[in-house]
């Protein structure tokens, strides 16, 4: 072999090492793992420069709006939405007609230039937007401006309700909680999941945290709430769930009643109003309240036990103050659970 046969070898072998490492670090995680990893995003998603002025007068000009996916890697709501929802053709399909799709990688440390022409990594940009859980959904109107969040995963019936809601521009007619509940099935038969750990009316909630040093959780709910069922039948009833409820006063509120009651700030009004002033979209909801009656976490679409029992964790243990990012709360949790032998499974 000559000695320039013999150093193209060498540029190539250095090539080719270079290529697979860097294909391992991107390659999906092998299949049966817990934490699932890398999902492929759809073809059809932006390849964006990560300019938002431009992606909006761009999607604009194909009267589209944007819609910004930030998204982790081994997030299993993550996956279901791509799987579950942007994997049924007619939901993908509303989406492509409606939105383009910009995704960011929560932890990411590319370059993202905001509407306000500052430039910041993504997880810069996500923290700016105390974006707490993935899959985040931002529909953006033509000014850039926030319309429509969806903090986590909602089932494809409501999010398909999403796009017609921010892509038809119909914001203007209320809000979306508002717009779901006219055109989805009326909440009238069933009945709350009471228990008797909840505070009783009358909902004197500013009352409740001067007596007790414990953080407040206020359920807001709805009557044939399947979802509402399966945290109290359930997950709520877990043995891991009960330490983390008795650390928390709970106050169960259905969202559309007119029960009386005063808020953690001293205000006088009811369910619903109170429901609409803090733009609650889905039941249940779970919001938590410190002792001087701030709001200081909350959480807003369908959790399994793993992760409703880590929202309940961060509050109540005070972990919030210490870890202001809750994905990062998460995976320490995790960890801590798999370091003493528990398996933690993310989807039961």
């Amino acid at each position: 072999m000559t000695n320039a046969l013999r150093f193209c070898f060498l540029i190539c072998s250095i090539w080719l090492f270079t290529f697979q490492a860097h294909a391992a670090r991107e390659a999906p995680l092998a299949a049966g793992m817990v934490n699932p990893g890398y999902e492929e995003h759809p073809a059809w998603f932006r390849e964006s420069f990560l300019d938002l002025r431009d992606d909006v007068k761009e999607a604009q000009g194909k009267k589209r709006r944007v819609m910004l996916y930030f998204y982790q890697d081994g997030c299993p709501y993550c996956k279901k939405l791509l799987q579950d929802n942007f994997g049924q053709r007619a939901i993908a399909d509303k989406t492509r007609r409606y939105f383009d799709v910009i995704a960011l990688n929560l932890w990411g440390d590319r370059e993202v230039t905001g509407m306000d022409g500052k430039t910041v990594t993504e997880k810069e940009f996500a923290r700016q937007l105390k974006v707490m859980f993935t899959p985040t959904i931002l529909a953006l109107n033509e000014k850039g401006e926030a319309i429509l969040r969806i903090n986590g995963y909602y089932a494809p019936h409501q999010f398909s309700a999403a796009l017609d809601y921010a892509g038809q521009g119909k914001e203007g007619g209320g809000s979306f909680r508002e717009y779901f509940a006219g055109i989805s099935a009326p909440a009238a038969s069933g009945k709350l999941n009471a228990d008797k750990r909840f505070i009783q009316p009358p909902l004197a909630l500013d009352s409740a945290l001067k007596r007790s040093k414990k953080p407040l959780l206020v359920l807001f709910e709805q009557k044939a709430c399947m979802a509402c069922d399966e945290l109290h039948l359930d997950i709520f009833k877990r043995k891991e769930s009960l330490p983390l409820l008795d650390a928390l006063q709970i106050a169960q509120l259905d969202m559309w009643s007119d029960t009386p009651l005063t808020t953690p700030d001293g205000k006088q009004t009811t369910a619903r109003a109170w429901a609409r002033q803090l733009n609650i979209g889905y039941a249940p909801s779970m919001v938590f309240f410190d002792a001087s009656g701030k709001e200081v976490f909350r959480a807003e679409a369908m959790l399994k036990g793993f992760h409703v029992q880590s929202v309940l964790d961060y509050v109540g243990s005070g972990a919030y103050r210490k870890y202001p990012e809750f994905q990062r709360y998460v995976d320490m949790r995790a960890d801590a659970l798999r370091a003493r032998g528990i398996v933690v499974d993310l989807m039961k």
